[in-house]
Formats: structure tokens, C-alpha cells, sequence
């Protein structure tokens, strides 16, 4: 069997009744994440653009597209937003894909969900058999794969949402097989755009792309079972030869489920993960000493994981989205307010007089030796030296919320929902959407669901 018909396999046996409490649950915080996200990127320019360039005012359908009243065909919803899931990035992310995955998956689901007919369980168990299948890959792929500058939200994440999409619907092994084959050819996505609207693009292109393989193929659309492992099939092409592990694609499905464990990571902060140690560190000196005053900085240093750092590595970014990806600017922010918030990555926030004279004076550099374990691709220390010669330094060896054994506080993550989610609902219709989303798997009709969320707009 290739590795799309063992796949499809195991996709196609999971039922609801298998997952344990725990992978209900952390679904669950995956569904309030991300429509609380996508809330709020609604209100930005990237869906606005997409939505006018591709003139889908024209066109009706059954899918709503949030942050609205409009609804579209059920593929134009999950592009936009998918669009809007990613735009801010403050979307969670997968340890083992090392790319964002409820946010290709969820837009997906509640747009097939409304289209097709779908209960809240059906999403719930759709979303932990993508998220599995998408770590899958990311043990048979990564780091090269991530290394070599594809995205893995997009050209791995397609494969979780095309396993979620025909879980939902209820492809057979053979149809889903097919539909996983089909999807490579719709992977796509190099981190050369990071810091643009294409970034979030690539969410969005990956949630439409994996519904569209499974819509196809429920209908006869043929593709090549042997799309992955073909010598010009996905492997080789996007990693090369020796540079894969099939079988680790294959072993130990859902022992335990990776959506429990290590489980998504979770952010605080509305930017890139990579920076999300950095802020930690320059948090705990400003909770230790008080905001600093720039005059008396005399040098800031950050040191945070190679890997993060081949992305984040901007000391003067040019954008709102290229300060997302800013290390050094995301630091600085930190030691100047004694946070960092939705407003710092909007309009000309990056150019603020007093934080742009602080920049060059902030230094990112890769780990030293013996700072982290070798396997650390997370943590990070910020060190202040002062015009006094006072030097203040701080580590934090792994951000909060980036497993689910050391998650942010469900508190905080309803908090953040609301904060989102109110840029666009009402007082009223966020109240409504939390207590439907803290009883997910009651919800019969996400059809039903979603009418709590539209808008006046």
C-alpha cells in the first residue's frame, strides 16, 4: 500500500468515541483560538483586498465568510478566512508541522460543516485526525523540509486539512487516498513572503486547496495514490532523496494523539512564535526592574534559537507586518511599555520615534553554547546593559503556551477571544459564540452556529 492508502487508512477508522477527553478538549480551545483570530483579522487589509480583487461580492453561497453577513460557496469562505485565521499571526501553531494548524483547518471545516451539514463533533473529530496527520508529516519532513525555506503551514498543513475535510465528510479509504494525492500538487509556499500578505495567503490557498481535493475526489476526480513516494512525487521533489523519513510518516498514529500531546502552542503575544521567548525574557526584567528608559540602554542583546532566528532576524522593519517578524523590535517594545499588544503591529505604530532610536542598539543573535540544550528551539535570553555598566539578563527556556503541559490559563484564552472577537460582534453575539463554543459538542447544526456569528455589516 503507498503511503496515502495507509494514511487514509487510519484516517478513515477514527471515530469521535476514540478520542479521549483531553483531544476533545484541546480541539475545542482550537475552534475558540481561531475564530477568535480570525475575528479579528477580518477587520484587515488582506481579506479586504482578496475578497474585492476576486470580485466575490458577485457570488452567494452557504458559507459565511466571519466578520459579516456575507456568505460565499463554501471554497471562497475557507480562502478568506483562511486568510483572516493567519493575517495577524496570533493563530496557534503546530510543534511537530512547525506551521500553524488549526487556522487552515477550522476555516475549512465550518465552511464544508455549513455546506454539507456537519454537528460540532464532526468538526471536533475532523480537527484531531488533520492535526495528527499534519504532525505526521512533520516527522517524516522536518527540519529539512522547514530548512530549506518551504512553509509548512501551507505545504504540509494542505495534507491535514484534506484528512480533516474527508474525515468530515466521510470519504471512503480509496476516496480519501485519492484526495491526499490530489493535494500534492496544491502544496505550496516559501518563507520568502514571510512579513507580507502573502504569508497569511498561504493559509488560506492551503484551507481552500485540501477542501477542494476532497470535494474533487468524492466526485471521481482522479489523482496518484503514489503521489508522496512517486520519484517525482512529493518526497523528492519537495526534500529530496535522503532527505525523508516515510515510515515515521506511518508509525505510531495517535499514541497519544499529538493534538494533546505535545499538543498546539498557543500565543500571548500577536506575532511571530519565534519572538515569543524574547518577549518573555524582556517581560521578566521589566517586571523585575520597571520599563526601561531608552536613554540609558546602552546595548540590548537577544539570543534565541538559530532556526527561529533565520526569519526573525529584521533590526529595522519597514511594515506593521514586518514587525511581527522582528525580534529586535518586538524586544524593544517589550522593555519600553511593559507589553506587547494588538496595537504595536498596526498602522505606524513600528515607526514610533522613541522605539526606532532604541533599534539599532538591540542585537539578535543564535544561542551560545552551553546557554540552551542543543534540542531547544524555543527558549531565549534577553540581556540590558545599562550606561551605568549595570548588566540585567533574563532566560526563559520555553515561551507559555507552547505545549499543551505548560498552556496559558483557559481564562486567558476566553480573554482573548473576546478581546478579538469584539472588533467585529457585538457584547450580546460574543456571549452567545462562547457559550456555543464551550459546548461544542452539542452543537448540532454548524449552520446553526454560525448564525450566531454574523454581523450587521
Amino acid at each position: 500500500m503507498s503511503v496515502a492508502e495507509q494514511l487514509a487508512a487510519r484516517i478513515t477508522v477514527t471515530r469521535y468515541e476514540d478520542l479521549t477527553p483531553e483531544a476533545v478538549y484541546w480541539s475545542k480551545v482550537a475552534v475558540l483560538d481561531t475564530l477568535g483570530v480570525t475575528f479579528a483579522g477580518a477587520t484587515e487589509d488582506a481579506p479586504r483586498i482578496l475578497y474585492d480583487a476576486l470580485e466575490l461580492g458577485q457570488k452567494r453561497g452557504p458559507s459565511l465568510m466571519l466578520g459579516s453577513a456575507r456568505r460565499l460557496g463554501c471554497l471562497d469562505a475557507a480562502l478568506v478566512n483562511g486568510v483572516s485565521s493567519h493575517t495577524l499571526d496570533f493563530d496557534n501553531t503546530s510543534n511537530t508541522m512547525a506551521g500553524h494548524a488549526s487556522a487552515i483547518m477550522i476555516p475549512a471545516l465550518i465552511a464544508a460543516g455549513e455546506a454539507y451539514g456537519a454537528s460540532g463533533k464532526d468538526v471536533l473529530l475532523a480537527h484531531a485526525v488533520g492535526f495528527e496527520t499534519g504532525a505526521r508529516f512533520g516527522h517524516g519532513l522536518n527540519f529539512h523540509h522547514h530548512e530549506k525555506g518551504w512553509h509548512p503551514t501551507s505545504t504540509l498543513g494542505v495534507f491535514a486539512v484534506t484528512a480533516a475535510c474527508a474525515r468530515l465528510l466521510g470519504l471512503s479509504p480509496e476516496q480519501t487516498a485519492n484526495a491526499l494525492g490530489l493535494s500534492t500538487s496544491l502544496a505550496a509556499g516559501t518563507k520568502a513572503n514571510f512579513g507580507t500578505m502573502t504569508k497569511p495567503l498561504h493559509a488560506g490557498q492551503c484551507a481552500r486547496g485540501g477542501l477542494m481535493s476532497v470535494l474533487l475526489s468524492r466526485q471521481g476526480f482522479t489523482a496518484n495514490p503514489n503521489a508522496f513516494e512517486h520519484k517525482q512525487g512529493f518526497f523528492n521533489v519537495f526534500n529530496g532523496p535522503g532527505n525523508f523519513d516515510a515510515g515515521r510518516i506511518l508509525e505510531r498514529w495517535g499514541e497519544p494523539l499529538d493534538v494533546t500531546a505535545p499538543g498546539a502552542a498557543y500565543k500571548q503575544y500577536a506575532c511571530c512564535a519565534g519572538a515569543h521567548a524574547a518577549i518573555e525574557a524582556a517581560l521578566m526584567l521589566v517586571a523585575k526592574h520597571g520599563v526601561f528608559d531608552p536613554r540609558l540602554i546602552e546595548r540590548v542583546n537577544a539570543w534565541t534559537p538559530a532556526r527561529r532566528l533565520a526569519h526573525t532576524d529584521r533590526p529595522q522593519p519597514n511594515s506593521a507586518l514586518d514587525a511581527k517578524f522582528s525580534v529586535q523590535y518586538c524586544v524593544a517594545r517589550a522593555l519600553l511599555d511593559g507589553k506587547v499588544v494588538f496595537e504595536h503591529f498596526e498602522g505606524d505604530a513600528y515607526r514610533e520615534e522613541r522605539v526606532c532610536g532604541l533599534l539599532p542598539r538591540v542585537h539578535a543573535a543564535p544561542h551560545k553554547p552551553g546557554q540552551f540544550a542543543p534540542d531547544n528551539n524555543n527558549g531565549a535570553v534577553v540581556e540590558v546593559m545599562l550606561t551605568d555598566g549595570s548588566i540585567h539578563s533574563a532566560k526563559v527556556e520555553r515561551a507559555l503556551g507552547r505545549t499543551a503541559q505548560n498552556p496559558i490559563p483557559l481564562d486567558q484564552l476566553r480573554a482573548k477571544f473576546e478581546n478579538c472577537a469584539s472588533r467585529v460582534l457585538g457584547p450580546k453575539a460574543v456571549r452567545a459564540a462562547l457559550h456555543a463554543i464551550d459546548r461544542f459538542e452539542e452543537v448540532a447544526s454548524i449552520k446553526e452556529f454560525t448564525a450566531l456569528l454574523e454581523t450587521a455589516a
